[in-house]
C-alpha cells in the first residue's frame, strides 16, 4: 500500500455563544475553525486526520501541501513510527514546534485511521485487547466574564449531564460563582491561559483555595516556564496542570523534571499525533502524573483522544467544549449522553467527516 495524496479542507463552523466577544490569538472568534487531513492511498482507503488549525491554519496548510506531502507520495503508510522520524529529521530546521508539529499530528491521526480501516478495527483495538466502551466527558466552558453569567452557564452545564465543569476565567469572583452554582460535590477546574507572572498566580492561587478547584491550569506565563509553575504549585497550595503548549515527549520530560504539574493535558493535534501521545503517556505514567489531555475541538483529533485513552486502563476524563455548532462534521459521534463520551467502534478513528457539511462549511 502506498500514499497516493494528502489534502487539507479548512472548515469554519459557526457557533453559538453567549457573552462577550471571544478572542483568539489576538482577533474576534467567530467561527470554529478545522484544519482537516486526507490520505489517500492506492487501494482505496482514505484517512483522516486533524492538525491544529485555530488563527494558523494558513501555515499549518501550507507546511503540510508545500512540505509534507512531495515527502510522503509513495510512501508506505503502515509505517507510522518510521515515517514520521524521517520527517522531523528533514524538517527539523524548520522548527520542533508550531506549523510543522501540527502538520505532522494531522499526518500521523490520518495514518492511524488507515492502520485501523486495513485492519478492519477501531484505534482502540489496535492499542489494547479490552478498551473502554465510554469515558467520562467534562464541560469545558468558554470565556464569559460575568460571574451571573459564568454561575449560569456551568448550572447549564450540569443540568445537560456533565458532572465535571471547567472554567476559561481569570477572575476569582468567576470562580466562586461557579462553585456556589454547581455546588461542592461537582469537580470545577480552571483554565487561566497563561496571563500571569509567577508572583501574581501565586497570590491568586492563594485567593482561590476555598474554591476546591481540581486544578488550576496554564497560570503563568510564557507556559514553557517550568520553574514557575513548579512555584505555583509549591506555594499557590492548589494542584496545577499544564502541556496543551507542549510540542512533544522532550518538552514533556523537562516539565516532569522540574515537578511542575500536578496533571499533565497533552494536546494530540499540536504535539504530534496518536504516536507522540502514547509516548507520554508512558513518561508520565513513569512519573506518576496523572494524564488529562487537551481536546478542545471537535473533529478527529477529539476521536483519536477518545481512541488512545480508551486504550489506556489508568482513569481520566475528556475535554469537551462547551459550545453548539451550526453543524458537526462528526455528527453525534463526539456528542455526549450523560456525561459520557461513546468510543466509535468502526474501523480506524470510527467515524469519517461528513461531505455535506464539508461542502456547507468549507472555507476557499
Amino acid at each position: 500500500m502506498k500514499i497516493t495524496a494528502i489534502n487539507t479542507i479548512i472548515l469554519q463552523l459557526p457557533f453559538r455563544h453567549v457573552g462577550p466577544p471571544l478572542l483568539f490569538a489576538g482577533k474576534p472568534r467567530t467561527t470554529m475553525e478545522m484544519l482537516l487531513v486526507r490520505v489517500d492511498t492506492d487501494d482505496g482507503i482514505t484517512g483522516w486526520g486533524e492538525a491544529f488549525g485555530p488563527g494558523i491554519w494558513p501555515a499549518t496548510r501550507a507546511t503540510i501541501e508545500t512540505l509534507i506531502a512531495p515527502l510522503c507520495i509513495g510512501r508506505d503508510p503502515s509505517q507510522i513510527q518510521a515515517l514520521g522520524d524521517d520527517l522531523r529529521r528533514k524538517l527539523h530546521a524548520l522548527g520542533r514546534s508550531g506549523s510543522v508539529v501540527y502538520a505532522l499530528s494531522g499526518l500521523d491521526i490520518a495514518l492511524w485511521d488507515i492502520a485501523g480501516k486495513k485492519a478492519g478495527l477501531p484505534i482502540c483495538r489496535l492499542l489494547s485487547p479490552a478498551p473502554k466502551r465510554d469515558l467520562p466527558a467534562y464541560a469545558s466552558l468558554l470565556r464569559y466574564a460575568e460571574p451571573d453569567r459564568v454561575a449560569r452557564t456551568s448550572a447549564a452545564a450540569v443540568a445537560r449531564g456533565y458532572r465535571q465543569i471547567k472554567l476559561h476565567e481569570i477572575g476569582v469572583a468567576q470562580a466562586r460563582a461557579a462553585r456556589e452554582a454547581i455546588g461542592p460535590e461537582i469537580p470545577l477546574m480552571m483554565d487561566a491561559n497563561c496571563p500571569w507572572t509567577v508572583a501574581d498566580a501565586v497570590a491568586t492561587a492563594r485567593k482561590l483555595r476555598d474554591v476546591g478547584l481540581l486544578w488550576f491550569e496554564e497560570p503563568v506565563w510564557p507556559p514553557e516556564d517550568y520553574a514557575g509553575l513548579a512555584t505555583v504549585r509549591q506555594q499557590g497550595g492548589i494542584p496545577v496542570a499544564a502541556g496543551e503548549n507542549a510540542s512533544g515527549v522532550m518538552e514533556f520530560s523537562q516539565m516532569f523534571s522540574a515537578n511542575a504539574v500536578d496533571y499533565v493535558q497533552p494536546s494530540i493535534i499540536k504535539m504530534g499525533g496518536i504516536t507522540e501521545m502514547l509516548k507520554v503517556i508512558a513518561l508520565a505514567k513513569s512519573r506518576g502524573v496523572p494524564v488529562v489531555p487537551h481536546s478542545a475541538y471537535f473533529g478527529p483529533g477529539l476521536l483519536a483522544t477518545l481512541h488512545v485513552c480508551a486504550a489506556d486502563p489508568a482513569s481520566t476524563m475528556i475535554e469537551r467544549y462547551y459550545c453548539d455548532l451550526d453543524a458537526s462534521p462528526l455528527g453525534t459521534s463526539i456528542d455526549p449522553v450523560n456525561g459520557q463520551l461513546s468510543v466509535p467502534q468502526a474501523p480506524g478513528l470510527g467515524a469519517d467527516p461528513d461531505p455535506g457539511v464539508i461542502r456547507q462549511y468549507q472555507a476557499l
